[in-house]
This record gives C-alpha cells, sequence and structure tokens, in this order.
C-alpha cells in the first residue's frame, strides 16, 4: 500500500476529503490518505511541503503559485474549488474603524507572512487604491484563534479570514464585519510535491479521480447542508448561502487564469518574476 500525507485547512470546503478518507475509498485502492489540519493556512503548508512533512496539500491558489515562483518544488495538478474565496475583513467590535477606508494605514493582522491573509492585504490595498508600501502594515497572530484573541486586545486593526467560517464570531459580538473582498481567480487548488509527482504520479492520479467523483455529486447528497452546519458549527441558512455560490472543480488552472495571478503577483511586488507555466502546473 503506497502511503501519502494530505495537508488542508479545517474548514468546510474541504468536506469532500473527509467524506472519502472516512468511506475508505483511497485504501480500495491500495492507498494510504493520511489528512493533517493546518488551521494556520496557507504559509504553514508552503512550509510543510517544502520540508517534506506533507506530499499534498489543499491550499490558496495564490499563496502557492507565489510559493512555487519562489523556490517550493511543488507542481499544482488541479483547481479544487473553481469559485472565488470570499474573504471578509473585520474589526474588533470595541474597534474605531467602521469602513476599509479607514483602515487605510493600520495594521493588518495575518496568520503569517506568505499566507493568505497576508497576499490578499495587498490585493484589497490595490482595489482600495492605496499605496501598497506606505499604507500597508502587518502583526502576526498565527489563525482565526489568534485573531479573535489580539483582535479585541488592539494587536491588529483588521483581520481578512473566509466570511462564512467568521461569521459565527461576528453573529456573537466578537468581530464587526466592515467590508469583504473576492479572490480574483479560483480559491483552491491541490499541490502535489515534485519527488511525489516524479515516483507516484499513478497513485497521485487516482487519489484526484476519487476526490474529483465526490465533488461533482457534493451538493446532491441528502442534508449535506445539516452535516456542514453541524461539523463546523455554522448557521444552516449561512451554510446554504455558501453552498450557493461556490463550485468545486475537476480541471486544471487554465494559462489565462496563471498568467493573471502571475502578473498581479508581481505588480505587488510579491514575486520578483514570473515563470514559465511548466514550472507551476502539472498535467496528467
Amino acid at each position: 500500500m503506497k502511503n501519502f500525507k494530505i495537508g488542508g485547512v479545517p474548514e468546510h470546503f474541504n468536506l469532500p476529503w473527509y467524506l472519502t478518507l472516512r468511506d475508505k475509498e483511497y485504501q480500495e485502492e491500495d492507498i494510504n490518505l493520511r489528512w493533517k489540519d493546518y488551521s494556520g493556512g496557507t504559509g504553514e503548508m508552503c512550509k510543510a511541503l517544502r520540508e517534506g512533512e506533507i506530499d499534498m496539500a489543499v491550499i490558496l491558489t495564490e499563496g502557492m503559485v507565489r510559493d512555487i515562483v519562489n523556490g517550493n518544488p511543488c507542481k499544482i495538478v488541479q483547481v479544487f474549488v473553481e469559485t472565488p474565496l470570499l474573504w471578509g475583513i473585520h474589526v474588533a467590535e470595541n474597534s474605531d474603524y467602521n469602513s476599509v477606508k479607514e483602515l487605510k494605514g493600520t495594521q493588518a493582522a495575518i496568520s503569517r507572512y506568505g499566507s493568505g491573509s497576508h497576499l490578499m492585504a495587498f490585493v484589497n490595498a490595490e482595489q482600495q487604491g492605496w499605496n501598497t508600501e506606505k499604507d500597508l502594515d502587518f502583526t502576526v497572530i498565527k489563525n482565526l484563534d489568534g485573531a479573535l484573541k489580539n483582535l479585541p486586545e488592539g494587536n491588529g486593526d483588521y483581520f481578512m479570514w473566509e466570511k462564512f467560517m467568521t461569521k459565527p464570531h461576528v453573529d456573537n459580538g466578537t468581530f464587526r464585519l466592515v467590508g469583504e473582498c473576492p479572490t480574483p481567480w479560483p480559491c483552491f487548488v491541490i499541490a502535489v510535491r515534485d519527488e511525489v509527482l516524479e515516483k507516484d504520479e499513478d497513485a497521485v492520479k487516482k487519489i484526484i479521480e476519487i476526490i474529483n467523483r465526490t465533488t461533482s455529486e457534493f451538493k446532491d447528497i441528502p442534508s449535506i447542508d445539516v452535516m456542514i452546519a453541524n461539523r463546523y458549527e455554522l448557521e444552516l441558512k449561512d451554510v446554504q448561502k455558501w453552498l450557493s455560490l461556490t463550485e468545486w472543480s475537476q480541471s486544471q488552472l487554465t494559462d489565462s487564469q496563471l498568467e493573471k495571478i502571475q502578473t498581479q503577483l508581481k505588480k505587488l511586488q510579491l514575486i520578483d518574476d514570473k515563470i514559465n507555466k511548466n514550472r507551476v502546473l502539472h498535467k496528467f
């Protein structure tokens, strides 16, 4: 049996992986796939991939592209979620700030440098017409739990995280939602270390085929909205809204999508130069 370790955030997007693992679908193909949660998100997973701690990751698109350009020996093998990620822009309930425009020049709380919360602060700044060199400042708070503790204490002025995962904390009064910022590209991809692709491409392909069967039918699973709401402690109406906005993918990132991402990253000075698509994308 071939052994693989895969990482991802412990969030509702990744429930299809839980279902396939629960049902032992990989074992039926002589594959022992083990999942590891990374609450720290993209930056933490990029580090784990570089160090060989995991073989694969379900990871934010822009963060993975940036890390591959910056030398992470991995390839994107497929888009996992086609629709944009809707980032909520949050402040603490006791904050004096009431709008996104007021946050110009203040301190963004991020999970870590190179994370989605870090990169999307640049995207948001550009959309707002801010100077990304002068109007952005950061403090590292590790994850959502860190933000829940730090923002009310005044460590960081705003925090960007997936809107529906943070909504319970808006509903209970810890955070206030002052704005939204969707990613300008598909939000999650599946990335695999080059060494694993070279050695076990057929097994990786099989893993992708299994997860694709589940994601293509995911919305049709009876009471899937109730399962998500219960498992992730979300309101049922919020889950239903999220499901209506979310589409999973069974296809590779397109050349034009990759070009757009690299162009944006270079414009924001998050990469020095763009690289050839063959160094980023793997096609089976």
